[in-house]
């Protein structure tokens, strides 16, 4: 997911924008879910608008950690920041919740790169973009994904 200066523009596509963990059938270990990423090739193609598709992989009934690779505008510049995300909704049954809880340090110190951190209880923390853009900046992001706040 981190930005290389000499990407290719084909390694640049099969970067990922966008990623979420879950736990193993066993309860031991944090995996990659199947099927619920987001490349950065996808984007224009099959993928519109990368932060909507990637609230809609969420599952409502279950905890999850996810990747996030934001892109977006301050008035002086553009950015591009790694955030973590605990998603833990309020459906969620409460053993996930506490397993999720108790496993997220070990998931985040392995991996670099990451500048924000955001725990999210519900879709409707998660659907307003806005919600996002304050924990990168706060008021002074303008854009986020190429889309005005």
């Amino acid at each position: 997911m981190k930005v290389r200066k000499s990407s290719s523009p084909e390694d640049v596509k099969k970067r990922k924008k966008a990623v979420l963990f879950c736990l193993s059938e066993d309860k031991k270990q944090i995996v990659v879910e199947p099927g619920k990423q987001i490349l950065v090739g996808d984007i224009g193609d099959t993928v519109d608008d990368p932060y909507a598709c990637f609230v809609k992989l969420l599952p409502l009934g279950d905890c999850r950690y996810g990747l996030y690779d934001a892109t977006y505008e301050t008035r002086e510049s553009k950015k591009e920041d790694l955030v973590f995300i605990f998603w833990a909704p309020e459906g969620a049954p409460l053993r996930s919740k506490m397993i999720y809880a108790t496993s997220k340090d070990a998931i985040k110190k392995k991996f670099t790169g990451i500048k924000h951190e955001w725990q999210v209880n519900g879709l409707d923390e998660v659907q307003d973009r806005a919600t996002l853009a304050e924990k990168l900046g706060g008021s002074v992001v303008v854009t986020l994904e190429g889309k005005a706040l």
